[in-house]
């Protein structure tokens, strides 16, 4: 294909979403873009914001075409950008009725699609006929609001097709995004899926009214099972602390944006899983990662020590009591 009649598309319309049309509306002069909701086009088509999510940034309408079939947007698109919460990415795929196994995919979204239990690239291969070739993964660290803020921000992107990354990558430059490209795909799936997760965990002590101090040795011993939980999975050449694995994991872990770590601090708080849900109106992707995660592990022949995830897991799905958790936590990591 020549890359200059490369055509993209969007499917998925939250804040990640939205950040992702902002970013490429920098270089790029037609994109698809599927949003589920007919009101939110109107809307969005009226006023050039989008009216839930990231609403302060000015969308360019005239390079924009929104559509509410999915189909449309994949069969018009060349390289389709998925960037929908992962427990929803299931139910919108199999909406497509057109053949994609010759697109470019780019997967925006973080943790394994639920029902399949699969990494996105995992699923995709197997279920759409797509090839490794063809697949990319895009990492952080970048919070979709510093992007509407135009805030300096950094991506990695992923694939087994490093040409193609490489190329795939410059459409995404701008004066506020820097990007670098890297060869493992698997990694950075599950160190977004992960991330998440321990941001919960530093939500959970904050609210329990842990200090600096705990949350810091909190966070340092994350990295280390993030590291381990990969390495079972997927051995390759990486470094664990550079900006995809360690970068996203502090930047979610820390900042204020983030949904996981307010959902975590709002358990550590005392709120239920569905009370702190009904507050955020917003998905925090760590509540069904939490539980991937913990049953890939123990499922597994030779699984590794979790007590981070461990933690997590007793607390949301077993509903015991965080305090207690906590403290028995702080008596294993050092």
């Amino acid at each position: 294909m020549n890359k200059e009649k490369l055509k993209y598309g969007v499917v998925g319309s939250g804040s990640w979403a939205t950040a992702l049309i902002k970013i490429l509306s920098e270089n790029i002069n037609e994109i698809n873009w599927y949003v589920r909701n007919i009101e939110n086009i109107d809307f969005i088509k009226n006023n050039s914001h989008n009216p839930s999510y990231l609403s302060s940034v000015e969308l360019k309408l005239n390079k924009l075409n929104i559509s509410d079939d999915i189909s449309q947007v994949v069969k018009n698109s060349d390289i389709i950008i998925v960037a929908v919460p992962s427990e929803y990415v299931h139910t919108e795929m199999k909406k497509i009725d057109v053949d994609i196994s010759k697109k470019i995919i780019i997967c925006a979204l973080k943790g394994l699609v639920p029902e399949t239990n699969l990494l996105f690239g995992e699923h995709m291969s197997k279920f759409f006929n797509i090839s490794m070739d063809n697949f990319l993964v895009i990492g952080g660290p970048c919070h979709a609001e510093e992007v509407a803020l135009e805030k300096l921000s950094y991506l990695t992107i992923g694939s087994s097709n490093i040409k193609l990354c490489e190329k795939i990558s410059d459409d995404f430059k701008c004066k506020y995004i820097n990007v670098k490209s890297s060869n493992d795909v698997i990694g950075i799936e599950y160190a977004s899926m992960l991330k998440n997760i321990f941001a919960l965990a530093v939500g959970i002590s904050n609210g329990l009214g842990y200090g600096d101090n705990y949350q810091s040795v909190l966070m340092s011993n994350s990295i280390k099972e993030m590291n381990m939980f990969i390495l079972k999975r997927y051995r390759n050449e990486r470094n664990i602390n550079d900006s995809a694995y360690l970068g996203d994991l502090l930047v979610t872990g820390y900042s204020t944006f983030s949904r996981n770590r307010m959902f975590g601090n709002m358990i550590g708080k005392g709120y239920t899983v569905k009370a702190a849900q009904l507050e955020m109106k917003m998905v925090a992707e760590g509540y069904i990662a939490t539980k991937k995660a913990f049953i890939l592990n123990q499922e597994s022949s030779d699984k590794v020590q979790t007590p981070i995830i461990d933690s997590v897991y007793k607390i949301l799905y077993e509903k015991r009591s965080a305090r207690k958790i906590f403290k028995e936590l702080s008596t294993i990591i050092s």
